[in-house]
């Protein structure tokens, strides 16, 4: 089935808001590369990130019409790999290892052994539905990745360690992939990011 050009005006904006939520690090990583220090910063949020959008990418390829999830996806897959390389390489000594850790067992061995595991053992809509599964279910802890800053807002009384755009952004990109995602009925994608919608307004309730 052909994308709407309702669809696909959703599809573009959800990009547009996507990139702005990858890109929104951007000050962070700045301060880091000048400072030559990740101070109290997590990598963690960036690796489930990492994770993400890998798999949304591949979901996309294996999905009828799935091309705005792909350009996406490989585009903030690539910039996660870029705050995650320059944590590797400005952070602790205990930071980068266990950066590192997480990166081997999240970033390769969960992607490879899905693409694997699916594409060796099932049929192609057994390998939409698993994927797509696997999708919800990390776009709903990447959601939730940011609380891992939660315990340095709390000692340091301070929320720059859980920049404030990258909430924001979350919340947009939430909107604008639900009404894609009623509009093409992937169940998947609505899901997903209707959960993080909904998440996202009692988030911004709580701090109001």
């Amino acid at each position: 089935m052909a994308l709407s050009a309702l669809s696909i005006f959703f599809g573009v904006l959800g990009n547009i808001t996507a990139s702005l939520l990858f890109l929104s690090p951007v000050p962070t990583f700045w301060r880091i590369l000048k400072n030559r220090s990740t101070e109290e910063f997590e990598s963690v949020p960036y690796i489930i990130l990492f994770l993400n959008a890998s798999l949304w990418t591949y979901y996309g390829l294996i999905t009828p019409n799935g091309f705005l999830l792909v350009t996406i996806n490989g585009f903030g897959a690539t910039v996660q790999a870029i705050y995650i390389l320059i944590f590797l390489i400005f952070a602790t000594t205990r930071m980068k290892v266990k950066t590192a850790i997480l990166v081997v067992v999240l970033d390769v061995g969960v992607v490879v052994g899905a693409i694997l595991i699916t594409r060796l053992t099932m049929g192609l809509e057994a390998q939409i539905d698993t994927i797509g599964l696997m999708c919800t279910c990390v776009t709903i802890i990447s959601f939730a990745s940011p609380l891992a800053a939660m315990k340095t807002v709390i000692l340091t009384k301070s929320v720059e360690y859980m920049p404030f755009f990258l909430s924001f952004f979350y919340f947009l990109t939430a909107f604008a992939w639900t009404v894609y995602a009623i509009l093409v009925r992937d169940l998947f994608i609505g899901v997903s990011f209707f959960i993080i919608f909904l998440m996202q307004k009692l988030k911004s309730s709580r701090f109001c």
